[in-house]
């Protein structure tokens, strides 16, 4: 199993997919059961911004992320604050 804290690219990989004549693809079953992905999911699909391809994210997992940016950032804002930063 594929933990966050690894970043070689081979441990993000799960294999190849045929886009079939409608547009669809199959997301492998070890991807949907590493990644919780599971029928009735919403997924964002993006345009990768440099290469010819895209990148699928869970609703859910883009809403979890966004919040703890954003706690983060109020917690190093406060930090700045203490120690007497602005900002820029």
């Amino acid at each position: 199993m594929h933990t966050r804290s690894e970043c070689r690219i081979e441990d993000a990989t799960y294999g190849m997919v045929t886009v079939g004549e409608r547009g669809q693809i199959v997301i492998p079953a070890e991807a949907r059961r590493e990644l919780g992905i599971e029928p009735g999911d919403k997924l964002i699909i993006m345009r990768h911004p440099l290469y010819s391809g895209f990148v699928a994210f869970k609703m859910q997992a883009v809403r979890e992320f966004i919040e703890m940016f954003q706690r983060e950032m109020e917690r190093l804002e406060n930090q700045m604050r203490y120690q007497g930063g602005g900002e820029e």
